[in-house]
């Protein structure tokens, strides 16, 4: 990106893939966020990052704190529109079993997890996997001896730690990383960057860490992103703050159009990844009604999911969506089924509701739902599980990895409340 204005020409960096989600090398500056469930609930999780996914987050992480948290993963994975980050804590096991849940990159903080066997060992399968890491340093958990040697959380104290930590990378051969130098003191956060761009040419994640809550949260996170963003440092951010996610995603995406980083949009449609469970083309459907929706300038989120078992409980928050059946469609206003109809309407029928929905409002066609819509919705899911079965992703085969790596053997599955395609029995 050229310079215009006060915008310093963006710096150049290698580039790296999250999952289909280009990173770095001139890409789009993408905006990420983090959910707040328990990842082991895997219906919850996936709701909150098609909530986050319906207001501009390119990349969500998910916690991966214990082994139910990677088996969660497993599940989530298949099931989700963005690329999924794991968030390791302080062992190792969790980014191999990560790994083995099939996530796009791992977040790993080095003044947490420190023994240099354990870093090369995890660079390594993410190598031999083709999946990238991101470098996540922390001000406020460096190592000690980091802290002893600057007097402090110094810019060079954390630009020291991610070179370390990029050190043991290299030794094993690993190159596809990203860095991020956060604190949630803002002029810190600012220096450290700059140091770090100086040093390095991989893509930097951007975020001023535990901001707080709005609206102070918002003012330190844009005052910290914004000015390096200015300056053509970084590559994707993340604001921090002490709120719904939902929250960090809107403000991550109109910090980006305010600067003219990303296109405005007034429609935003987002699609389910075509898992094991779609019936449907949903890359074409979700192509078509993208090209319908545009032309007729429909300011709604639009979701396009391939499976009525899970795609209305998964895109709740979106305004209107439709979800792919057995030659049917079910067409949902947050989350609540409306219509029934052939699959060959989907399109026109998505359409159509929508440019009601904007002249009326979400009340008033709520109120206008066909009569015995959710029934027959209720009956078409029954048909599609006893033909598809509860796991039509095969996530329990990942499930089985995971636990074949922590020496399990046949443990009892996790009893997961709510949707019913993440290969785990039910209770109740």
């Amino acid at each position: 990106m050229k310079s215009t204005g006060t915008m310093a020409e963006r710096r150049k960096t290698r580039q790296i893939m999250v999952g289909n989600v280009p990173v770095g090398g001139g890409a789009p500056i993408t905006v990420q966020s983090m959910t707040t469930t328990k990842t082991a609930d895997v219906d919850g999780t996936l709701a909150q990052i098609y909530a986050l996914a319906s207001s501009g987050a390119d990349i969500v992480r998910c916690t991966c704190n214990e082994p139910e948290a990677a088996e969660g993963l497993a599940r989530i994975v298949p099931r989700s529109p963005v690329p999924i980050v794991a968030d390791i804590h302080f062992h190792y096991e969790r980014a191999l079993e990560a790994l083995e849940a099939g996530v796009a990159c791992l977040r790993l903080n080095p003044g947490n997890l420190r023994k240099p066997e354990e870093i090369r060992l995890v660079a390594s399968e993410a190598k031999d996997r083709g999946v990238p890491i991101r470098i996540g340093v922390n001000a406020g958990s460096l190592h000690p001896d980091l802290y002893k040697k600057y007097g402090g959380a110094t810019p060079e104290a954390l630009v020291e730690s991610a070179q370390m930590e990029l050190a043991y990378f290299e030794e094993v051969g690993f190159e596809d990383v990203k860095i991020s130098v956060k604190a949630s003191n803002v002029p810190l956060m600012i220096e450290s960057y700059r140091q770090l761009s100086e040093v390095t040419d991989h893509p930097l994640h951007l975020g001023v860490t535990e901001a707080g809550p709005p609206p102070a949260g918002l003012i330190k996170g844009t005052a910290g992103i914004g000015t390096l963003l200015a300056e053509g440092i970084g590559d994707t951010i993340r604001y921090s703050l002490t709120a719904d996610p939902v929250e960090e995603a809107r403000a991550g995406r109109q910090l980006l159009e305010a600067m003219g980083l990303r296109e405005r949009k007034g429609l935003d449609l987002i699609a389910c990844p075509s898992c094991g469970r779609a019936e449907i083309d949903v890359i074409g459907l979700a192509a078509e009604a993208q090209v319908a929706l545009e032309a007729r300038n429909i300011p709604l989120q639009v979701a396009v999911m391939g499976c009525v078992v899970n795609g209305p409980g998964e895109a709740r928050e979106a305004d209107i969506g439709i979800g792919g059946g057995r030659q049917k469609g079910h067409l949902f206003i947050k989350g609540k089924i409306v219509r029934v109809v052939p699959e060959d309407q989907m399109v026109q029928a998505l359409v159509d509701e929508a440019e009601k929905l904007v002249a009326e409002g979400i009340e008033a066609r709520l109120a206008a739902a066909d009569a015995g819509a959710a029934r027959e919705a209720a009956a078409d899911r029954a048909a599609l599980l006893d033909v598809q079965g509860s796991d039509a992703n095969h996530s329990g085969e990942r499930v089985e990895g995971i636990r074949r790596r922590l020496g399990v053997g046949e443990t009892p599955p996790t009893v997961v409340s709510g949707g019913a395609d993440d290969g785990t029995p039910r209770s109740g």
